[in-house]
């Protein structure tokens, strides 16, 4: 994750407007509002458009991510929440499942910088939240807008993901000729 290391690449620079969709979950309005300042200022130095997209909770912001990466016309997300360990095994399936569905976009190809604190109490979540310290949210926008540097330097269309990319022979016809 991008933000908690010595390793600063500094901010891509852009020759034509990029736009960015900061996908939060906001179940901590105190630590929801420290992330948003973050993560606009980041993308704001680098001249990014941005919109703010509100989830109920962080399970739900790949899914929002997925939508808007199929339906819509940004360059990459920035996806903020904070997940703080409970008494229930929910914690566990909640950081998973959303990190899970956040690195399968990108591997599909979207841009996203992952933001989402995960901790143990509120203490860490602070910590994490403040742009002085260890600012995640800023980190998570500079990685979108890495990755979306990135997408430009390869340019180029687009090549399919699984069927699609070529003809399909059927199983069993050895000859060829029959696609699907």
């Amino acid at each position: 994750m991008a933000g908690h290391s010595d390793n600063d690449l500094g901010l891509p620079s852009f020759d034509r407007a990029v736009k960015v969709a900061i996908v939060i979950a906001p179940y901590y309005k105190s630590i929801s509002e420290q992330q948003l300042a973050s993560a606009r200022g980041v993308l704001e130095r680098a001249g990014a458009v941005h919109e703010t997209i509100e989830v109920p909770g962080s399970l739900e912001i790949p899914s929002a991510i997925a939508l808007a990466h199929r339906m819509s016309n940004y360059d990459g997300f920035v996806a903020l929440g904070c997940v703080i360990r409970g008494r229930t095994s929910h914690y566990d399936v909640v950081v998973n499942q959303s990190a899970e569905g956040i690195m399968l976009l990108g591997l599909q190809g979207a841009a996203i910088g992952n933001g989402i604190i995960t901790v143990e109490n509120m203490e860490q979540a602070e910590e994490r939240a403040d742009a002085s310290r260890l600012d995640t949210a800023g980190g998570a926008s500079a990685a979108a807008l890495h990755l979306i540097a990135l997408a430009r330097r390869f340019g180029g269309s687009r090549k399919p993901v699984g069927f699609g990319a070529d003809d399909i022979l059927l199983a069993g016809k050895t000859g060829g000729g029959d696609t699907a």
